[in-house]
Order: C-alpha cells, then sequence, then structure tokens
C-alpha cells in the first residue's frame, strides 16, 4: 500500500486550520500553464496536492494557467490531463484562468477606482531600469499620478485594441520603496494580440500571471494555495491583490522546495531548445525527465508516485540523486516484469554436436521471484546466438564465461564447450564451434561437475530482430542541477526573459543514447507497446511505443539490474 500519511509542514498546516475552523472543506489545484510537458518537478505539485486534499476529505481543482497565448497551446493542454491520469490522479473540477478573464478585467477596474493602479506608457526596458536594485529603491513612473478618471479611459481603449503590443501596460501601485521589488508597481495587464486556444480574438489584453493567479483562487475557494519556494517572495503582492481586489474567499499560499535531480535537464526551455535542435526526437524522448519521457522509456507510475512520496515535503531545497528514482523503478517492476533472454551485440555459436535440424523447445520460469507467472518454451538448436561480450580469446584471470577450452551453462539449456574460433580476413572474431553435453540439461538433476560461468542466448533459427536503446545521463556534467525558475516568478514584473543557454549545445553527452541491433526470443514478436521485461544480466526494457513496429520490435532500457543506490 502506498504510503500517503507521512507527517510534513503543510499537513501541520491544515490540520490546525481544520481544527481552529477557518477551514471547513480543504480545497487545492494544480494550475500548470499549458506551455510546455509537465517533468518530474510537477509530479511533486501533483502528488502534493491531490495528497493533501484526499488525506482530508477535500478536492483538488485542475486549472490551466492560460494567460500567456504566445506560448501556449491546446497540444500541452491534453498531453497535461494526459500525464496526470497516467500518475494516478483525477481531478475534482476542471477550470481555466481565461475562464475568468471579465472577472479579472472587473477587478481592475476595481483597483483603478481606488487609486491602486494606473496605465503606463513606459517600455518594458523603462520599466526594467527603473525598478532599482535589492539595494536601491525603485523610480516611480512620469504617468503613476495619472486620474482615476484618465487610468478608466486609458484600460477601456487597451481592451478595445486601440494600441500595439508593448505601447501600454496596467501596474498596480504599491510600493516603489518596498524592499520586496515584487511589490513596486508589478505589471497587472499587457496588451497583446495574439490568438487564445480557449477565448478566440475576443480579447487583446491579458493580465499577468501573478495577478491572475491569486484571483483564480481565490474565484475558485482554493484554501490552500501549494507552490515552489520561488514564489515566496511573491506571497505579499499574492495577499495584496486578493485583499484589495476585495475577493470573498481568502485562500493562503505556503510554499516547498523544489524537486530537482541530479544531472537531470527538466526545465521546459531547455527541453525545447533540444527539441527544435534536433538532440531530443521530442518532449517524450526517454532521455529527459518530462513525464511522457518517463513514460516511455518505461518508468511506471507506482514508482514516481513512491518517490517523490519518499523526497518528501520541505522548505530546504535539496538535489536528489537519480538512483533513488531508478531504485524505485526496480522494486515496483520485480514481480511484475517478466524474465527473458535478449542478446544486443549476437556472436554466433554452432554447436557441432548437436543433431543438424532438431529443434528442441525447454521450459523457462518467466519470473522466479514469482512463480504465478508461470513458464514459456524457448527453442534450442544446433545455432544460437551470445553475446559478443561472453566470450574471450584471451582471458584474464577468474573470467568464468565462454573461452578456447572452457565450459559454461546456458541459461535454460545445456553446458556447452568451445572448441574452435572462427575469424574473418581482419581478425575478428565471427563464429565460435562448440560442443554441448547431452547429460547437462537444466532442470535434469545432473550433478556430474559444475561450471562457475552461466550465460544467457537466443536460438537462431526462431530469433526475433530486435532494437535496443541504452541511455546515459543527458549531460556530460552528471553533477548539474537544472535551476530554470518557473514561469511567473519574474518575467512578468519587467524582468527580461532568460536568454536562450548557447552552453547548453555543448555540454550533451554524445554517448546519452546507444543504439544496438540483436535478437530476442520468439515469443517476444508480437509485444505490444509499453509491455516491460527484464533481460537477463541486461536490466529492466520497455517496448517503445513510438518506434516499435509489428515482429520488429525497438526496448529502452528502463534501469540496469543493480545499483549501489539505498534507501535509508
Amino acid at each position: 500500500m502506498e504510503n500517503m500519511t507521512s507527517s510534513n509542514f503543510i499537513r501541520t498546516i491544515v490540520e490546525r486550520d481544520l481544527q481552529e475552523g477557518r477551514v471547513k472543506t480543504v480545497v487545492t489545484r494544480f494550475p500548470p500553464e499549458p506551455n510546455g510537458y509537465l517533468h518530474i518537478g510537477h509530479a511533486r505539485a501533483i502528488i502534493i496536492n491531490f495528497d493533501i486534499a484526499d488525506a482530508y476529505g477535500g478536492r483538488t481543482h485542475l486549472r490551466f494557467d492560460d494567460t500567456n497565448p504566445t506560448k501556449e497551446d491546446v497540444e500541452y493542454v491534453e498531453a497535461i490531463k494526459r500525464d496526470i491520469e497516467w500518475l494516478g490522479f483525477e481531478w475534482d473540477a476542471l477550470y481555466y484562468a481565461s475562464d475568468y478573464f471579465e472577472e479579472m478585467y472587473n477587478r481592475a477596474v476595481l483597483l483603478i477606482k481606488k487609486g491602486l493602479a494606473y496605465v503606463d506608457d513606459q517600455t518594458q526596458e523603462e520599466i526594467r531600469a527603473t525598478r532599482g536594485t535589492l539595494t536601491e529603491p525603485g523610480i516611480e513612473s512620469p504617468y503613476r499620478n495619472r486620474s482615476v478618471e484618465e487610468n478608466l479611459d486609458l484600460f477601456e481603449r487597451m481592451r478595445r485594441g486601440e494600441f500595439k503590443d508593448g505601447e501600454k501596460v496596467l501596474r498596480a501601485k504599491v510600493d516603489m520603496k518596498s524592499p520586496n521589488i515584487n511589490m513596486r508597481d508589478p505589471v497587472i495587464y499587457r496588451v497583446l494580440h495574439a490568438r487564445h486556444h480557449n477565448t478566440g480574438d475576443k480579447w487583446c489584453i491579458y493580465p499577468m500571471y501573478t495577478f491572475a493567479h491569486p484571483l483564480e483562487d481565490a474565484i475558485e475557494g482554493v484554501t490552500h494555495s501549494l507552490c515552489s519556494l520561488e514564489f515566496e517572495d511573491q506571497r505579499p503582492f499574492y495577499d495584496w491583490v486578493i485583499r484589495e481586489c476585495e475577493m470573498e474567499s481568502q485562500p493562503r499560499q505556503y510554499e516547498f522546495a523544489k524537486l530537482q535531480i541530479q544531472g537531470a535537464v527538466i526545465g521546459k526551455r531547455y527541453i525545447k531548445q533540444l527539441v527544435e535542435a534536433g538532440v531530443l526526437d521530442g518532449w517524450d524522448d526517454p532521455r529527459v525527465y518530462t513525464l511522457s519521457g518517463l513514460r516511455r522509456r518505461g518508468y511506471t507510475p507506482e514508482a514516481i508516485r513512491a518517490f517523490v512520496r519518499e523526497t518528501g515535503v520541505s522548505k530546504s531545497a535539496g538535489v536528489v540523486d537519480p538512483r533513488m528514482l531508478e531504485h524505485f523503478v526496480r522494486e515496483d517492476l520485480k514481480l511484475k516484469a517478466p524474465r527473458t533472454m535478449a542478446v544486443m551485440r549476437p556472436l554466433k555459436v554452432v554447436i557441432t554436436n548437436y543433431p543438424e535440424g532438431q529443434i528442441e523447445w525447454l521450459p523457462a520460469e518467466n519470473n522466479a521471484e514469482n512463480p504465478e507467472m508461470g513458464e514459456r518454451q524457448i527453442p534450442f538448436s544446433r545455432e544460437i546466438y551470445i553475446e559478443q561480450d561472453d566470450f574471450m580469446e584471451n582471458p584474464p584471470a577468474k573470467y568464468h564465461r565462454l573461452y578456447p577450452g572452457n565450459e559454461v551453462r546456458l541459461k535454460h539449456a545445456y553446458f556447452i564447450k568451445c572448441e574452435e574460433v572462427v575469424k574473418d580476413a581482419s581478425g575478428n572474431v565471427i563464429e565460435l564451434r562448440c560442443t554441448y553435453d547431452p547429460e547437462t540439461k537444466s532442470g535434469s538433476g545432473f550433478t556430474g561437475r559444475k561450471v562457475k560461468g552461466t550465460i544467457h542466448w537466443v536460438e537462431a533459427s526462431h530469433a526475433v530482430p530486435a532494437e535496443f536503446r541504452l541511455f546515459e545521463p543527458l549531460l556530460l556534467d552528471e553533477n548539474a542541477v537544472d535551476e530554470e525558475p518557473e514561469a511567473g516568478a519574474g518575467e512578468e514584473n519587467g524582468d527580461a526573459a532568460p536568454a536562450e543557454d548557447r552552453s547548453l549545445l555543448s555540454r550533451i553527452n554524445p554517448n546519452s543514447l546507444q543504439v544496438l541491433h540483436g535478437f530476442v526470443e520468439p515469443h517476444m514478436k508480437d509485444v505490444e507497446p509499453q509491455q516491460k521485461f527484464q533481460f537477463f544480466r541486461h536490466g529492466y526494457f520497455n517496448v517503445d511505443p513510438k518506434l516499435s513496429a509489428p515482429g520488429r520490435p525497438v526496448f529502452n532500457r528502463i534501469v540496469s539490474l543493480k545499483s549501489s543506490y539505498e534507501v535509508k
């Protein structure tokens, strides 16, 4: 059973609010912006919000914060829905920020009438230059003291489309001397002539994220607005908006540390850059930590939920070792995944004393740790494939696999002994000639002698051609941390959008993807996308849903079989 009851500071707050009567029904929300695909960091936010509501009999809303039509798309809306459902959660209600555009506009008008908002003619660069620094106060706009009547007229004309993009903005009138830069008259509306995926061409002005977000929470009756730590400095403005816009509901914002994984590329801007550069084959590339990428690679929702819950909820930022996530995948798959044999770098073996043309079918358990998975029948004949790595012509000491004169056990089959090595004109080993001992059949109870090595194999005439995709960390620096801020944490208040990280391409590991071609057992011919298997000695693999074709499966390695990581 999944552990959803462990205590943390958010649960403590919620329990106090319920006991003191501030809250009757807990309402949380997951509010993604539909401008990209969800990643593992979003999984933490999803699980926290849904778990908190579920623990106290509350509700969780899915709400799309779609306030920037130039970056948003229905594709992302549908992808986000799929990811949340795949992760195992059902939202109680579905909303869009754009559902409330009229209400937000009216609340902005209220601020103007109260003398708490004004239309500014300054450019984004001018606004940024006058915001001040952490040690110097900002400089008031020359348009800050426009009359209420003039501001109302200009704001209405902004809505009617009389001004060009960037020509005018609406700013909250708060405090240009505040030590919190986020309170220095942030922009709350901008002119943007762009078609919206939900409202079409109805609007040409759009609210800023930091203005819209608290209003959305208040309109929906959210009780606990849970977000990541970079929004902590935004909380005073969040509270200011709810108070000065005279919202009936009074949600409260609480922040938790983001989930960061060592060596992972997570930020949407970075992933988009790599997709556009052709480094990745899409947002679902198995090398990135998007939920769709993890799903395609073969990670399970059960493993991700267990991993996120194990990392806990805190106010302290930290970086998680990716091996911890891999541990939970292995734990989830070890009793679920059938075990089978695959040869990724084939080396042909001819068993010279086995009868030509004879096919023998041998029993093999599907999962030794889960007998209920039963058995399968595998063919054996005169010609088989083994791994190139399981043979050495001149082996070092304590090498227990195949070499001239040595005997090994074939998994589920017989002992074979290498008698002859066949090479091509360049001296490369292309074939082994071996003999087998018919008395050593697996399961026969043979005790005449022992061998130290057991290797896997695939019978040649029934072998199914397959592609294997092996992954290494995407970045050369495995200790790097993706520090991209979430949208709404600065850019909308006059800060410049982050420049493209041109160094990112130079940090890509050229060996992050290795493609091999080999063979699998015949029962694997008609595998379905997303089926998972443990390949003897190679690891856990998933059937790629994007690249596999009937009779030509493509397998993504999910994780290797072992790791040095231990969950404490």
